[in-house]
């Protein structure tokens, strides 16, 4: 058997905007062309993926990484087949499992259990494949009580824990990941992580599109980076991550006192470790350097900066700013750099982004607001946890024997 798990070359596709074109990726949309009103105007092209080429081995972990529309999907979509490319060829080699948006591969009218067949059809099992996996499938789900219920009445977490747990029972060669298992909770993301790690011990391939870097940086050696379609970078997971958060690092500024621009933008944000290197990924406990660049397009007298962190759905943690921390500045004109130090961070396991502000004393309003680079904290114990809320910081705890003792401490208090 060859080395190679996959081989892609010149993979290409095309998609045409404002029109259904000729070429159609499945039946579905065969028939969909027939019956739609042609537009007469002459259709946009959009390419979603330019001439990527690589070679993944067998064993081989490798995370797809880039921004919102960069081609990400498109790519595993082609690898899975589900959808054609326009130009290009990929060979696979070996048993593939794929588990791409929420709910592919399943009828939404029926139930769990009829699900579990069809969608165990598409993956490349036979009936009776099925059916002798058909109990230890439903028990990886743990949703065995809702098996004979239609899909449609299933939340998204239900859709994945079965999805999931289909394609593991494939015990497939090459598993194509897609972002679905950000909706799981914590303990169905653990299971399947570990799942992850024993198909690595035996030899898999496992291909990995996150926005999550710690999850990249967990389980991958390898990143494939990608930029408006095309492959920009193919090699090691930090040097990668570095690349999309240079890429991500700074939005255009957004100011609220009616000018006709800032008075001040920040052109540049490098987030750096206890170590003094720069990073997307930080330990639980660990302090922060957050170092800004900015550039002023006037004289700003006495501003206030402010650092914000927001978890990746836009829920608000905590914020610093150099007025409520004593930083006096008489005045900005020029360029500059302001650097933030934080206490050790008590964050839970998860994605974030920071925000960054000024305002200038006398003007009231804010003077400017730009996105910054997001980030992930990663913590041994305490995952991407809900029930943790937003920080993790730990408490004193007592046991009381018995209810003479409880009264005695309330009384006590009191």
């Amino acid at each position: 058997m060859t080395d190679l798990a996959i081989k892609a070359e010149g993979l290409s596709k095309k998609y045409k905007l404002g029109a259904l074109g000729s070429q159609h990726d499945s039946l579905r949309d065969a028939l969909r062309s027939v019956f739609a009103r042609r537009d007469t105007k002459k259709a946009g092209e959009f390419w979603a993926l330019k001439n990527a080429s690589f070679e993944v081995r067998r064993g081989e972990n490798v995370g797809i990484i880039g921004l919102n529309g960069a081609g990400k999907s498109t790519l595993l979509k082609i690898l899975s087949q589900i959808v054609t490319p326009t130009l290009g060829t990929a060979q696979i080699t070996g048993r593939l499992g794929a588990l791409l948006e929420v709910g592919t591969g399943f009828h939404r009218e029926l139930t769990g259990r009829e699900n579990v067949f069809l969608y165990g059809s598409i993956l490349g099992m036979n009936r009776e494949e099925v059916a002798e996996k058909f109990d230890a499938i439903v028990e990886f789900s743990e949703i065995g009580k809702f098996i004979d219920t239609p899909v449609k009445r299933y939340s998204s977490g239900m859709y994945v824990r079965l999805a999931f747990s289909v394609a593991a029972h494939l015990d497939p060669d090459i598993l194509l990941l897609d972002e679905v298992l950000a909706v799981g909770d914590f303990s169905f993301q653990k299971k399947c992580m570990d799942f992850a790690k024993r198909l690595q011990q035996r030899g898999s391939t496992i291909i990995v599109v996150s926005h999550n870097m710690a999850s990249i940086k967990t389980m991958c050696s390898r990143v494939i980076y990608l930029r408006k379609g095309e492959i920009v970078f193919d090699g090691p997971t930090e040097e990668g991550m570095g690349l999309y958060e240079a890429d991500g690092r700074l939005s255009e500024g957004s100011w609220f006192k009616g000018e006709e621009e800032p008075p001040l933008v920040f052109t540049d944000m490098k987030v750096f470790n206890e170590r003094g290197q720069e990073t997307a990924v930080f330990d639980h406990g660990e302090r922060m350097t957050v170092r800004m660049r900015y550039k002023t397009r006037r004289p700003v007298d006495y501003p206030s900066f402010g650092v914000s962190i927001n978890k990746i759905d836009d829920v608000h943690c905590t914020c610093f700013t150099s007025a409520d921390d004593k930083l006096v500045i008489d005045r900005l004109d020029g360029e500059g750099v302001i650097e933030l130090v934080t206490p050790p961070i008590k964050l839970i396991a998860e994605h974030y982004f920071f925000s960054l502000t000024m305002r200038e004393r006398g003007h009231g309003d804010l003077a400017v607001g730009q996105m910054g680079s997001t980030f992930h904290v990663r913590h041994p114990i305490f995952l991407s946890y809900p029930a943790y809320g937003i920080f993790r910081e730990p408490g004193e705890w007592r046991h009381l024997a018995d209810t003479a003792r409880i009264l005695e401490s309330t009384d006590a208090v009191g």
